[in-house]
């Protein structure tokens, strides 16, 4: 940053603020505890700058640093830190003309030219005292490059010619309304909307929607048999794959499975699916394997199972790739048989040994195994 010195001169040797000032004072001061009022001093500087022609003169600095009970260098160093306040005199109508490179690339240069024309040079005050320029960083309002702001307010989509007769009407006393100067509302396109034109997109009748638009409709096939036993509606299915489940949720407990089969849709036709339908037995009462104690088979697939003829694990541990397709396509969860090693964990049952959730089982550690009362 450049070095930056107030001019000692031109600011005498006294400095008030105007009294309707006061209380903008008392607002500001108020918003910090009193051993916090230095907290103050920005807002404070510019109420000064601005009851001061502009700019901050050195009484004026002294008498911030006096209101705040600061040690005046502290007050003169942020006021020329920040290129926000002006330390030397400034015309009654200072233009700052953004140069950064959204208004350069749109003729900020030109603009120049005319401020130094009208004007003269950076920071330089016309004879009677009613203009100034300076240029200054990005003033925030890239859309409507190139622009000026002057005083508090900005001018924008300028040419060299409207600026020429922007200045000119400020150099004779006449006022000019800020603002864009095409045809244009604020940022929107030259020329008016084009795009967003609908009123429904702001009159907040789309703020009643209830489903999410453009899902393909379930057919009459799809239509999940619970909604004619008085279940609660379900969203239509999508084609979105689901996210493949982290080991820790395979290691879910069977109760958390028998949640999810309970909320799957009813098997589909066996005509509709593909693969060979596993072979079935006849197994005498009693002699069924506890089908469960395999994990991701909870009692309702365990029911749907021994509806097929599937009793014992050695049927399961036999199942080749065209079974494990038929079934999978029968109970409606393609891929979980295989992530789940249904197969290996029945062959290791059937050969009479144990896996570790099959323990979990036995012991009663998952709650879906355990014997109806107890706890």
């Amino acid at each position: 940053m450049a070095l930056r010195r107030f001019d000692i001169e031109a600011g005498g040797d006294t400095f008030a603020f105007k009294p309707e000032t006061e209380e903008k004072i008392s607002f500001w001061r108020g918003k910090y505890p009193a051993d916090k009022q230095r907290s103050a001093v920005i807002p404070l500087l510019w109420l000064a700058q601005k009851d001061n022609a502009g700019w901050l003169s050195e009484p004026a600095m002294r008498e911030v640093a006096n209101r705040l009970e600061m040690p005046y260098i502290r007050v003169y160093e942020v006021a020329t830190f920040y290129t926000m306040f002006r330390l030397q005199p400034v015309g009654k109508h200072h233009v700052q003309l953004c140069g950064t490179t959204p208004c350069m690339l749109r003729g900020a240069n030109d603009l120049k030219k005319v401020c130094e024309s009208k004007i003269g040079k950076k920071m330089a005050v016309t004879d009677d005292g009613r203009l100034s320029w300076e240029e200054v960083e990005c003033l925030g309002a890239c859309v409507n490059a190139p622009m000026v702001q002057i005083n508090d307010y900005y001018y924008e989509d300028l040419t060299p010619e409207k600026l020429e007769e922007i200045l000119g009407k400020l150099s004779n006393g006449v006022d000019v309304a800020p603002g864009t100067f095409v045809d244009r509302i604020n940022s929107a396109p030259e020329g008016g909307l084009t795009s967003l034109e609908d009123e429904a997109c702001f009159d907040g009748s789309r703020n009643n929607i209830t489903s999410i638009p453009n899902l393909p409709e379930a057919t009459k096939s799809e239509a999940p048999p619970a909604e004619a036993a008085g279940k609660p509606d379900r969203p239509a299915p999508t084609n979105v794959d689901r996210e493949e489940p982290e080991e820790e949720e395979i290691e879910a407990d069977q109760d958390v499975v028998a949640k999810e089969n309970a909320d799957d849709d009813a098997p589909v036709a066996s005509d509709d699916i593909e693969g060979d339908r596993p072979e079935a037995a006849s197994v005498a009462a009693g002699e069924e394997d506890d089908l469960k104690r395999i994990k991701g088979i909870g009692p309702k697939n365990e029911d749907q199972l021994n509806e097929l003829g599937i009793f014992k694990f050695a049927q399961i541990a036999a199942w080749t790739e065209e079974n494990v397709k038929w079934v999978e396509g029968y109970l409606s969860f393609r891929g979980r048989i295989a992530r789940e090693d249904w197969i290996g964990q029945a062959k290791t049952l059937a050969a009479g040994e144990e896996t570790e959730f099959s323990k979990r089982v036995d012991a009663g550690d998952v709650p879906s195994s355990q014997e109806e009362g107890e706890d």
